[in-house]
């Protein structure tokens, strides 16, 4: 199962981490150094909501800022 909004069509993406080391020369020390960086991803917040999809109701994967927005329409209690 994809990590994609099925609205948006935000998926994951990706980045990096950086692990550093050292104090910073403003604070007295000598500077921060670099000293691995690792690949990851950044995956969107997908929530697994109950929406009226061309006049029924389906389970669609939507992240949240959709939702927030109101792009998805909740079905009738």
């Amino acid at each position: 199962m994809s990590r994609i909004c099925d609205i948006c069509g935000k998926g994951v993406t990706a980045g990096r981490m950086l692990a550093r080391r050292g104090r910073a020369k403003r604070l007295g020390g000598v500077g921060i150094k670099t000293t691995g960086v690792t690949n990851r991803t950044f995956a969107p917040n997908l929530q697994r909501v109950k929406a009226l999809v061309d006049g029924a109701v389906k389970t669609i994967r939507v992240c949240t800022r959709c939702i927030k927005s109101g792009k998805v329409q909740k079905p009738p209690a």
